[in-house]
């Protein structure tokens, strides 16, 4: 049974969130996790341009603290989107980042796009998974020596919530990736937005991709019977006249975030330590351009080194407050419980957890 660790809301002088904080990084263990001169993969969520429930500044800046005092080197990391917003380029992203006050000089640490500037730095790792043998994972969180993980839990309309898995599996993912986990159905071309850039043609390892007709009518095409599904035209395409499909099967798309956060945790599962931040809990993810109302009230800060338990002791606390299955409510056909009963099939971590509030 792998312990998690909560601090609720309730403060007085000297003993803030902050300061709760600095007691929950003691108790996961944070100097058993960061060795002296690692380079530290710090992933959290700049938030779309719009959204303003994020986890804020502080937070980071205190783990980037924390990491220091260990003798490592931090870096704060996301990876680039699959839909065009203001976060699909690594310059767009960092400036939507410093617009909502993440910077090196608020951070204390260097902000790198894990995935480069396109989202097309990755690196291909073996899972063995029952869906993906290989999973594409963001070049820079791959390269790092260990992995904190800062995940804002809100409700997702793909997994029901969305929060640590999800944030290492699909956060960490190449566009690329990304584009894997949201569809298992061969791209199309939509004439009415494509360029005829000819862009996806130069990144189809298929030869699959074509441009047909003249003039004003040229425009690319998709040979299915020579694409191999790979989602590089997906990718490539900022136009965004080849969209990703979301899967029929919701299901699939679960399992497929924990095959992505295998790869991304892959040789560092005892290099990790997962903070959960139930704070502002949206309905929605914070990759859409609004914030909605809460829906509960806030609950604290979970902390642990098992991915699986944090998620599961989140999941309780934030029915409980509801006093209901609020998730199951609210999304009915992701079927929330899948992700965390495949996580644990899959050796991510174990649902059984001793919780263990820190005042």
């Amino acid at each position: 049974m792998s312990e998690v660790y909560f601090a609720n809301t309730r403060c007085r002088p000297h003993r803030g969130m902050v300061a709760k904080l600095g007691e929950l990084i003691d108790r996961v263990g944070l100097s058993e996790v960061v060795a002296r001169k690692d380079l530290v993969a710090i992933k959290t969520h700049f938030g779309e341009a719009g959204s303003t429930a994020f986890v804020p500044v502080m937070y980071l800046r205190r783990l980037v603290e924390a990491v220091k005092e260990c003798g490592g080197k931090p870096f704060v990391t996301d990876a680039g989107t699959l839909y065009v917003g203001s976060r699909s380029t690594a310059i767009n992203h960092l400036l939507t980042a410093a617009s909502h006050g993440f910077t090196q000089e608020t951070l204390g640490a260097p902000i790198i796009i894990a995935d480069g500037l396109k989202g097309h730095d990755f690196v291909e790792i073996e899972v063995n998974g029952k869906l993906l043998d290989k999973v594409k994972i963001a070049s820079a969180a791959a390269h790092a020596d260990a992995l904190i993980v800062v995940s804002h839990f809100t409700g997702h309309e793909l997994t029901a919530f969305g929060s640590a898995i999800k944030n290492v599996g699909m956060g960490l993912g190449s566009r690329g990736g990304k584009q894997q986990m949201h569809s298992d159905i061969k791209p199309e071309v939509n004439p009415e937005r494509c360029t005829a850039c000819a862009q996806c043609i130069r990144w189809c390892p298929a030869e699959a991709i074509s441009l047909k007709g003249k003039g004003k009518e040229k425009k690319a095409v998709i040979d299915h019977e020579k694409c191999i599904g790979c989602g590089e035209c997906t990718v490539m395409c900022f136009e965004g006249a080849i969209a990703a499909r979301l899967m029929t099967d919701l299901g699939v798309a679960q399992r497929k975030i924990v095959e992505y956060a295998m790869g991304t945790l892959k040789g560092k599962e005892k290099k990790s330590a997962f903070f959960n931040f139930l704070l502002r809990i949206t309905p929605a993810c914070d990759c859409w351009d609004f914030s909605d109302a809460p829906v509960v009230e806030d609950i604290g800060i979970l902390a642990g080194r098992d991915i699986v338990a944090v998620e599961q002791a989140s999941l309780d606390m934030v029915n409980e407050a509801a006093e209901r299955d609020i998730w199951g409510e609210m999304f009915p056909t992701a079927n929330w419980p899948a992700q965390l009963e495949y996580a644990a099939e899959m050796g991510l971590g174990s649902r059984d957890y001793d919780l263990v509030p820190i005042d």
